[in-house]
């Protein structure tokens, strides 16, 4: 396997990506539960107590985590970060490949 020289961008990528913190892959929902207090007339009338579950794949398991609702527009800034991120890396392997192949000829 050959070695990749260094690319002179890095510094460039390296303050790019700190303008994408915080960073978090998985996703934010909204759902609905019912409460433990026997008479609770929101539970009820059907309607339940908001939650916030942050769903993500842990190894090959699919976990969630309750959000607290102060959380959420931070949780979903890090979700909107992480998929800019991963559209860059994206981005970065199809340069990286074309950078290889101009080498080449």
């Amino acid at each position: 396997m050959s070695k990749i020289k260094p690319v002179p961008e890095l510094q460039a990528f390296l303050e790019e990506l700190s303008g994408l913190w915080p960073l978090a892959k998985g996703s934010v929902a909204e759902v609905r539960k019912p409460c433990i207090r026997p008479n609770c007339p929101a539970c009820k009338s059907g309607k339940k107590h908001t939650a916030w579950l942050f769903s993500f794949t842990q190894g090959s398991k699919r976990r969630c985590r309750y959000v607290p609702l102060e959380l959420v527009p931070t949780l979903r800034q890090a979700l909107d970060n992480g998929r800019q991120l991963e559209k860059r890396l994206v981005e970065l392997g199809v340069e990286l490949l074309a950078r290889y192949r101009r080498g080449r000829s």
